[in-house]
């Protein structure tokens, strides 16, 4: 029997896009869909790409309403989730996309969100290096933290600037070839990120032939989600993290340029071997060879992280460009990937490699 599954949000471009990899997912049956300013109006009123949902009909996002199924899967806003997965008594698996259970530290939750704090579920990023095991830093292949998803209850899918950029750094942290301080990243995103709600900043209008750079100056929501990451990557000391995002006039994607120095006297090879050693048997992120760096074409409607690697040695540090989309491998396929690895089923199911082109 496949597994019965509820879509919170449902109405919002996290929520299709969760529902359009659902679709299609042989051990999945979408039965409820939500969307509270859209209750009682039909999926596909809000989701016209749907086509094959077209039989369900947006209900009330409540615990009552969610409570039963086998998985529920959240695309709400910030805030908005913990107060409801906290009702749920009958969920085998609940997975949260929004930021309400990614953050361990109480004092980061309140610094960079505010209101309630709920506690930390298992992080969504089954590739993110893990330090600690046996194997890190001694030319192994590291832990994983698909190894803590296995059997998991409560996931919290990750910010998908957030994992861009701690995959990005992950393997340069963990082999020790960079140092945690001094790392500037730069990202030009796609405005799904923010969401379906109409804000000005956001219109077409405003948008097109201009890049419009955002939370300057340390106050992106995902900058403790990113040293938070690093740290569990085998960082001595949370990293010093300069982090930039851009608007820029395309409906999906990342592209995260991040910088960071080398540790001195580690040559080049190494510092290569430890993107191409870590990421060597991963199905989902991939390093080009030395000299080719990704587009974000090339990552559309797939759940890939295409990863550039070069050595700047005049400057002393690596640079890594990492294409995403945003929201596939940045969001919905992160939390379907994690929620295939918690349920036993192959971790691949009902996720493409392949982008959708020109």
């Amino acid at each position: 029997m496949k597994y019965s599954v509820a879509v919170a949000g449902a109405s919002g471009y996290a929520g299709g896009e969760l529902l359009r990899l659902l679709a299609d997912h042989p051990e999945f049956e979408i039965r409820t869909v939500t969307g509270h300013s859209n209750a009682g109006k039909p999926l596909i009123a809000s989701q016209p790409h749907l086509r094959s949902l077209a039989h369900l009909t947006l209900q009330e996002t409540t615990p009552e309403v969610l409570d039963g199924h086998d998985v529920v899967f959240f695309a709400l806003p910030h805030g908005a989730s913990g107060a409801l997965t906290a009702q749920l008594t009958n969920v085998r698996l609940a997975v949260d996309c929004g930021a309400d259970h990614r953050l361990t530290s109480e004092a980061d939750w309140a610094a960079f969100y505010g209101g309630d704090y709920n506690e930390a579920w298992t992080y969504g990023v089954p590739e993110l290096i893990v330090a600690g095991e046996p194997g890190v830093g001694g030319g192994q292949s590291p832990a994983r933290q698909r190894e803590a998803l296995a059997g998991a209850t409560r996931i919290a899918a990750p910010g998908c600037n957030a994992s861009t950029v701690a995959l990005s750094l992950a393997p340069g942290i963990a082999a020790g070839v960079i140092e945690p301080a001094d790392i500037v990243t730069v990202l030009a995103v796609g405005p799904s990120g923010a969401g379906k709600a109409a804000h000005t900043h956001l219109l077409g209008a405003e948008l097109m032939g201009t890049a419009n750079p955002y939370a300057v100056g340390g106050t992106h929501r995902h900058i403790p989600e990113i040293q938070q990451a690093l740290r569990g990557a085998g960082a001595p000391e949370t990293p010093t993290l300069s982090f930039t995002p851009v608007l820029v006039p395309m409906s999906r994607g990342i592209l995260a340029t991040s910088t960071a120095r080398i540790v001195p006297g580690t040559s080049a090879a190494d510092v290569r071997a430890a993107w191409e050693n870590a990421y060597a048997d991963e199905t989902f992120v991939h390093v080009l060879p030395e000299g080719v760096f990704p587009r974000t074409a090339d990552t559309v409607g797939a759940n890939t992280c295409l990863m550039g690697v070069a050595i700047d040695e005049a400057a002393g540090r690596v640079v890594i460009v990492a294409a995403v989309d945003n929201l596939a491998k940045g969001t919905a396929g992160a939390a379907i990937q994690s929620a295939n690895i918690a349920l036993g089923i192959p971790e691949a199911t009902g996720l493409s490699v392949n982008g959708v082109a020109p």
